[in-house]
């Protein structure tokens, strides 16, 4: 009796040992366990009364902490907001950090160039060129001389970039796809590119870029479909912990997915293959397109499970998910060679 418990006992600790094992190779590894990383839930586009916003930085702060976001960038149209003092009242470890940011704003023969600049030291002076991509090269480069990351912000506003002004600059690895702005333009039209079709169009082109979901929110006090209200758009970062310093690196890298408002359980490339899980809810369903070089769907898989095994030569294969719901998901692209 007393060999056959010793092995009952040995047989349920194997299986505990083996789930915990699977659960550390998977991309939302446990919390608790030391070295884990986890899903963090931030907006990267957000405006106050120090440039067009409606609500001042302790009102859109509360916000954004009361609504479970994890990080959250004030990005005044050039305007830097100090986050020490912000901080101070409403950082907490592992659940709430402001992080420093501006949207370098300018115009180039009319046209609207704004750039956001992340986790950033002082105030960027915003450049004016000769050209719309000159323009955002310029600030780009000012930026980064800055030692902060440029990102693209909404191309369509103003119908004022295309891929082709976006291909003549270097330095730029992250893009809006997503501007939940209700005058962003966000899917073109009358043959002007959507930004789906842009994304790819760059990709296509040789450039490793890496595509953000926002809320691009200046409107706090009043909801409404025609104004730019909170909530619309996020990304998810992946990282050890909580820090400002860990959550750069991860949106360098590209370990982050973008959102309008599905939640992925994990995303991740082993075994030849890019694996998913859809977070289900409700009865909303889901489909997922894997796309490739030139922006064709390489493969449609329905479902919360959906997996591409490569099948070698893709220049790059990146998913958007879409839910009957409305809102969709953008994973990152993962480019040949780097599997």
């Amino acid at each position: 009796m007393k060999l056959k418990r010793a092995t009952i006992v040995r047989s349920i600790l194997t299986v505990i040992a083996a789930g915990l094992s699977l659960l550390a190779t998977r991309g939302g590894a446990t919390p608790d366990q030391p070295g884990a990383k986890k899903w963090y839930k931030g907006n990267l586009h957000t405006h106050t009364v120090h440039s067009d916003g409606d609500s001042t930085p302790n009102e859109v702060a509360s916000w954004y902490k009361d609504h479970r976001y994890h990080f959250l960038v004030l990005s005044d149209h050039n305007y830097l907001t100090e986050t020490a003092g912000l901080n101070t009242v409403f950082a907490s470890p592992e659940k709430f950090l402001l992080i420093q940011g501006e949207e370098v704003t300018t115009s180039s023969g009319g046209k609207p160039v704004h750039v956001n600049a992340y986790h950033l030291g002082g105030l960027v002076d915003p450049v004016q060129a000769d050209s719309v991509a000159a323009t955002i090269q310029a600030n780009v480069n000012a930026i980064r001389a800055a030692r902060a990351l440029p990102s693209l912000n909404h191309p369509n506003f103003g119908w004022a970039v295309t891929s082709k002004d976006l291909m003549q600059v270097s330095n730029l690895n992250l893009l809006e796809v997503y501007n939940g702005h209700p005058m962003v333009n966000n899917r073109g039209g009358g043959g002007a590119e959507s930004l789906d079709e842009m994304w790819d169009a760059l990709l296509t082109g040789g450039k490793r870029i890496h595509g953000i979901a926002v809320d691009d929110a200046h409107h706090f006090k009043t909801i409404d479909k025609t104004l730019s209200n909170p909530g619309r758009g996020w990304i998810m970062v992946r990282a050890a912990r909580l820090a400002d310093a860990d959550i750069r690196a991860a949106i360098e890298a590209g370990d982050f997915y973008a959102s309008s408002g599905i939640t992925l359980n994990d995303v991740r490339t082993d075994g030849g293959a890019l694996r998913i899980e859809i977070k289900p809810d409700g009865a909303a369903r889901y489909s997922t397109y894997f796309i490739g070089e030139g922006g064709k769907a390489l493969k449609r898989v329905d479902g919360i499970n959906p997996e591409y095994r490569f099948q070698g030569g893709e220049k790059y294969v990146r998913a958007k998910i879409q839910a009957s719901t409305g809102d969709d998901a953008w994973v990152q692209p993962v480019f040949g060679g780097s599997r």
